[in-house]
């Protein structure tokens, strides 16, 4: 892991303004953007023990899933050149094979071999059966579930909990998160955080089940789930967010990006302004990373 070194622990820093300074609340943004270059945020941790994982069954070869913006396939074939990997991306849609989007023509570079597959076929990521037949094709590689959640993944999660904690001195009373698979989420409950998980995806009341089902009946810290800051859906967004994402560049001097981190904040700063929350109360926002996403004007 040696060319994957993080900085760690990632810097924590306040976010004051008259809205947080109304409700009586201290909001905090974990910068865990600034965890890596290439392999930013979340993905550095969710990829840390299925990296180490490989390379402990001598395994060269990654394979894995994702859409065309995904951050996921970004970050694996960015780790797996790093780390002498070959990698293998499934990537959803096969209309997209004539116009790649910045995300996939990075991947390329990095030497990734992109399979483009129907969505229909895509739908069978988790299937056993449609694994085998994947493993049999590729030689059996290493795979790592679509956006890396896996049980390995929960572990690496789980690490940022105690920086957290150390860093305010404190428990904060929510994590806020944005979630795509729910893997961040699930890492942070399954160590007793409070999560406040905000759905990039139009339909991700289902997620709640998925999540569930990551933590497989352990005891964790108490979810709550919101679907109505999608903006339309997955990589969907519209004017207000774009307004949004750049007013809160220009108060905090902090990058988001409009797929994930701009919906969430979009979510958690309605929410403050409604006073769902409690005088005095701390909330840590995870800047999951992410900005090779950013939308260019």
């Amino acid at each position: 892991m040696d060319l994957l070194s993080a900085i760690l622990p990632t810097p924590i820093q306040e976010l004051s303004n008259a809205i947080t300074e109304k409700a009586g609340i201290r909001l905090y943004i974990k910068r865990d953007d600034l965890i890596h270059s290439t392999v930013s945020g979340n993905k550095w941790r969710k990829l840390k023990y299925n990296l180490l994982e490989a390379q402990s069954q001598g395994q060269r070869r990654l394979l894995t899933f994702g859409g065309a913006f995904s951050n996921h396939l970004y970050a694996v074939a960015a780790a797996g050149k790093a780390l002498g990997f070959e990698t293998i991306g499934i990537v959803r849609g096969e209309e997209i094979v004539e116009k790649l989007s910045p995300t996939l023509m990075f991947c390329k570079e990095q030497g990734m071999n992109l399979q483009f597959v129907s969505r229909a076929e895509y739908k069978l990521r988790n299937e056993a059966d449609y694994l085998q037949k994947l493993a049999a094709k590729f030689s059996n590689p290493f795979i790592i579930p679509e956006g890396g959640t896996s049980a390995f993944a929960l572990q690496g999660v789980a690490e940022m909990l105690p920086e957290i904690n150390a860093q305010l001195s404190q428990i904060p009373d929510y994590i806020a998160v944005a979630a795509g698979t729910g893997g961040t989420a699930a890492g942070l409950l399954s160590v007793g955080a409070n999560v406040l998980a905000f759905s990039a995806l139009k339909g991700g009341a289902f997620l709640k089940e998925d999540i569930k089902a990551l933590l497989n009946g352990r005891h964790s810290g108490d979810l709550q789930l919101f679907t109505e800051y999608h903006f339309g859906g997955y990589a969907k967004y519209d004017e207000e967010l774009i307004t949004f994402m750049n007013e809160f560049k220009r108060k905090f001097d902090i990058q988001l990006e409009q797929v994930y981190t701009a919906k969430m904040f979009f979510g958690l700063f309605d929410l403050i302004r409604k006073n769902n929350f409690q005088k005095g109360q701390t909330i840590v926002a995870l800047h999951t990373g992410g900005l090779q996403g950013l939308l260019k004007s």
